[in-house]
């Protein structure tokens, strides 16, 4: 450890750059997720049919491993000449932040105590009031259980992103890898756990902000 510390030190602005841009990655990914995702797994609640394939799509692009997914999207937007670099990483991490996104929202929306709805049509309440004014509400804890479960998974599946050049923290792991390094390796993975702890961290602090009183 004593090893790993030392290079920290010793190239902490190269550290801080790395851990800037695999914010901007992930982050931009899961803004985009969650604008797809939540408003999916809203109109999900009113067709169950479309629920049940899209959530077995959703569950199938999260096993295909990471790499595997990189390397299907290196021809396809090769022909735009975006084969590697940003572009394939970001779709990537939008793909896989989907599952958690869409499925908790369709949960947390479909579990709304049927009282709750009753109670907002009884004094006139419009579809988009009750959505806006009652159940998003109630729904907001689970809704960002599922964010805070996709942006955890994408810090880490971002690192392997450095592999098709989208930088990020895990250029220092490629690296290490590389040069037979294990200091920097060291150093790329608690970077990356660390990330991954302090987002998770901040979000559950966001959680409780957005959930009313009285809503647990």
């Amino acid at each position: 450890m004593g090893g790993a510390w030392q290079y920290f030190t010793n190239n902490i602005d190269f550290v801080l750059q790395l851990t800037m841009q695999h914010i901007q990655l992930v982050g931009l990914a899961v803004i985009i997720a969650i604008l797809i995702g939540v408003p999916v797994g809203i109109y999900l609640t009113t067709n169950e049919e479309v629920a049940e394939a899209v959530l077995q799509v959703a569950a199938i692009i999260m096993t295909i491993p990471s790499i595997a997914l990189f390397g299907i999207m290196i021809p396809i937007l090769s022909v735009i000449g975006q084969g590697i670099g940003f572009l394939p990483a970001l779709i990537a991490l939008i793909l896989y932040s989907q599952l958690p996104i869409i499925r908790n929202t369709y949960v947390a929306i479909n579990n709304v105590d049927p009282n709750m709805r009753d109670a907002a049509k009884g004094i006139g309440m419009t579809t988009w009031q009750r959505l806006k004014k009652v159940e998003l509400p109630i729904a907001v804890p689970v809704i960002m259980a599922g964010v805070r479960t996709a942006i955890v998974l994408s810090i880490g599946i971002g690192a392997i992103a450095a592999f098709i050049g989208a930088g990020g923290l895990g250029v220092i792991i490629d690296q290490g890898i590389s040069r037979t390094n294990r200091d920097m390796m060291l150093v790329g993975a608690i970077s990356v756990s660390v990330l991954a702890i302090v987002v998770d961290t901040v979000l559950g602090l966001v959680q409780r902000w957005l959930t009313p009183k009285g809503i647990s």
